[in-house]
């Protein structure tokens, strides 16, 4: 594990975005502003100038949206997946892993701002990648609407392998930020419904949803970060869990039992408020007995892996997340 330093600095690019743009006022703002502002971000974040930050995606993927039925609703999810005669995983196989991935953002974001990294996935381990597009916060939308939408797709997905082209005894689940608090939820879920998942990735992971989610070292230690900030994760913290819900039901920090599930890929930027939450699951994990490696990656923010235009690292990260899943598909 890196050690932290005092002297750490976002990278150049980072500063820069961070100085030529203007923070929202969170606690003053209105559910109608929420949702402008959430359609406005997401219109940029999906937009081709945007690629400069969010990097481009990889030429050996196809990218396109779909539909999928759930229960008692319709979502779109993006999928990934081998351009044809593109190394051993054409687009023609019916037997590709299934990786299962969640955007990060909470109540802004969209899995276009994933495309860098899930089409060199699906490129490269070789693999087919289904990124939720799913609910996001607001005040009549708890995060537990996002739970629910990773799981069905999961289930769905897995359930009509022979249709998505994949085999269901090679999954895995990936998640960003609030994405890996969904895609560690579904582990949970997956190991006590009998869904055998090969490995999940939980990068910048928000594990705590409770009343001790900011009481962390690193949340106080970088709380004004240029990428997260703690006024937007209280914001973030008041629609997750509405009064009368159980906070612990979107904390996987706080499940009774993490024993037994898939190995786990824990990636932390240090320059993070959240830091420290991977770290604890991390630790968590371990002590239950599940596989965990912890990798911290030192003068990286949050939300890295969706800027490598401007984080550099978010290329040593996506290889290593390449690496660890290909050693865990493999066979």
């Amino acid at each position: 594990m890196s050690e932290v330093t005092g002297t750490e600095r976002p990278p150049l690019g980072i500063r820069l975005l961070h100085a030529l743009g203007k923070e929202p006022d969170w606690p003053a703002m209105t559910a109608e502003e929420l949702v402008a502002y959430r359609d406005a971000e997401n219109r940029k974040r999906a937009s081709r100038l945007a690629r400069v930050i969010t990097g481009f995606p990889d030429r050996g993927a196809t990218i396109r949206w779909q539909e999928v039925a759930l229960p008692g609703r319709g979502l779109r999810v993006r999928v990934y997946r081998p351009s044809p005669g593109h190394g051993g995983g054409g687009a023609d196989r019916t037997d590709l892993p299934l990786v299962l991935h969640v955007h990060g953002g909470g109540f802004v974001g969209t899995a276009v701002q994933s495309d860098w990294v899930n089409s060199h996935l699906a490129a490269r381990l070789p693999a087919v990648v289904v990124s939720v597009e799913h609910r996001l916060l607001d005040p009549e939308t708890p995060l537990s609407a996002a739970v629910d939408d990773g799981w069905d797709v999961l289930r769905h997905v897995v359930q009509h392998a022979a249709q998505w082209g994949v085999d269901p005894a090679r999954t895995t689940v990936f998640g960003e930020s609030t994405g890996s608090m969904v895609t560690a939820l579904a582990a949970i879920l997956a190991r006590e419904s009998g869904l055998l998942l090969r490995a999940q990735v939980l990068v910048n992971p928000a594990v705590d949803l409770t009343s001790t989610m900011f009481d962390y070292a690193s949340i106080t230690q970088h709380a004004h970060s240029p990428t997260l900030t703690v006024t937007q994760m209280r914001l973030l913290h008041r629609f997750a869990v509405p009064p009368g819900t159980d906070p612990r039901a979107v904390s996987p920090l706080f499940a009774d039992d993490l024993s037994g599930l898939a190995p786990a890929l824990v990636v932390v930027p240090t320059l993070d408020p959240l830091a420290d939450h991977g770290r604890c699951y991390a630790e968590r994990l371990r002590a239950a007995g599940t596989p965990a490696r912890l990798t911290e990656y030192p003068g990286a923010t949050h939300a890295f892996l969706s800027m490598p235009g401007v984080v550099p690292l978010a290329k040593a990260a996506r290889a290593e997340i390449v690496e660890f899943l290909r050693g865990a598909l493999a066979g």
